[in-house]
Formats: C-alpha cells, structure tokens, sequence
C-alpha cells in the first residue's frame, strides 16, 4: 500500500469509531426506500451525517441493487478550501475511512493525463469533506471497489463532463456527485431555491443553476452536460433541509438526492 489518504472529519461530520459508524450507515439505508432500479449516477449531499445522513441514503439506497456489478465508483466534489484551476486528482494509492481503506483506480486516473483540466494535486483532498463524507456509504453499499476520487476546482461543465465521459464505462462504473443545495437562506426561502434547483437537474439544464444552487453546481453541471448527451432521466428521490432533520429554521442548508437513469 502507498500513501494513504486519511480522514479529516471523522468524529465531526460521522462517527470515528467503526462500530458506531456500521451501524448508523446501516440504519440510516435500512430506513430509506429503494425502489426502483439501480441508477447510472447520482448526486446526493456531504455535510454532517445528522444533518443530511437521512438524504444521501436515499440516493444510496437505490444503489444496492448493483452491489454484484459495480467495480469502480467516480465520486467527484467541490473544493470547499483550497483553491485552484481544473480537477484534482490525489496521490494517494488508498482512502482510508474508519471502515477500512479504498483503493484509488491507478488505471483510471493514467486515462485522464493528458486531459489538461485534470492536475494532480493532493492539497484539496487533505481536508476536503465533499467527498470523504461519502465512503462509508458506499463502502456500505459495495463493499470492495476502486475508487475515482476528483475534487472539483475552478472549471466548467464541459471540462468536468470531458472527464466524467472518459471514466463512463458501462455497468461496472457509478458516478457518483457530491453537492449540498442552497446555504443559510430561512426555511421558506430555502425550499423555493431548492425547488428550482431540483426542477433544473430534472430538466438537465445546467445553465439555470448559479452559485445560490448548490455549493457542487460545477460537479453537478458536468453531470447534466453528460446526461443530456446521453439521454439520461433524471429523478429527484429526495428534498430536504436541515431544519426538516437536525437544525433550527432560521438559517438552513438545502440537500437533495438525484438519481440518473
């Protein structure tokens, strides 16, 4: 094994502990509805698992389905702290999580090299909770994979969807998006952002998203240009905020799960 990248927020945003965190991730898709088949991709939220736990399980839910099929998972997120151009790729061999570690696909990231918007970079990932806080699901979910992981800096829909068309494969490949939805607006003014946001990914209509949409709006646009080409269906399987879960109403982050049929 080589460089090992470690959690930064276990203990904040989920338990540290492994039996304490098996057993919330398990509880938390034991109580989500899985109906449907398994989807191509999703998008579903990374903040605090008391906050937006119950939604990401939504969206991860409809994945066990395709727990026998799917090897590799593409799990990309913003940069939430450190700047910079393009998408960035770690050089880490394996992200560990109280669960065990993750072996990062070498072969995939080598198909990306010579795209100019991919950097390998491994500051962003250092403490970077976008995409950390969603491999105890999908541990959960898969069990064994190889992992994809891409921080998205500064760039725009076509870049991220120039890469996430390079990694698309066929079955045994799930991508999976990382975002939360609108920030620290009042509960009535955040289920009317959030609404519409959810109206734009059902539509796959990027343009329509701005900064107010989703913290992962340059993720999730790449997401959008892709499906669009692909004729894709985008569904949304769940829409809330934190004053629905764990928090107070007065100032509210918005999380929706998506799947992408």
């Amino acid at each position: 094994m080589g460089a090992v990248r470690k959690p930064a927020v276990a203990g904040l945003f989920y338990p540290a502990a492994r039996p304490a965190l098996k057993a919330l991730v398990d509880e938390l898709l034991a109580g989500a509805n899985a109906e449907g088949g398994a989807p191509k991709a999703i998008i579903a939220p990374h903040a605090g698992y008391v906050y937006s736990g119950p939604i990401a399980a939504s969206a991860y839910a409809r994945l066990l389905p395709a727990r026998a099929l799917v090897e590799r998972v593409v799990l990309i997120g913003p940069a939430h702290r450190v700047p910079f151009r393009g998408l960035a790729a770690a050089n880490a061999s394996h992200f560990e999580t109280p669960l065990g570690p993750i072996a990062v696909d070498a072969n995939a990231l080598a198909a990306l090299a010579d795209l100019p918007q991919v950097v390998r970079l491994d500051a962003p990932h250092a403490e970077e909770h976008s995409l950390e806080v969603h491999l105890p699901f999908l541990q959960a979910v898969f069990g064994e994979f190889l992992l994809v992981p891409l921080v998205v800096g500064e760039a725009g829909a076509v870049e991220v969807g120039e890469v996430l068309e390079r990694l698309w494969g066929g079955p045994e490949t799930v991508i999976v998006v990382s975002s939360d939805l609108s920030h620290y607006y009042d509960y009535e003014t955040a289920v009317e952002l959030d609404r519409a946001t959810s109206v734009a990914i059902e539509a796959l209509r990027y343009e329509d998203l701005d900064w107010e949409s989703a913290c992962g709006r340059v993720p999730v646009s790449g997401l959008l240009h892709v499906a669009r080409k692909r004729g894709l269906v985008a569904r949304t399987v769940d829409l809330r905020n934190s004053g629905d879960t764990a928090g107070t109403r007065d100032r509210v982050v918005g999380y929706g799960a998506y799947v992408f049929e």
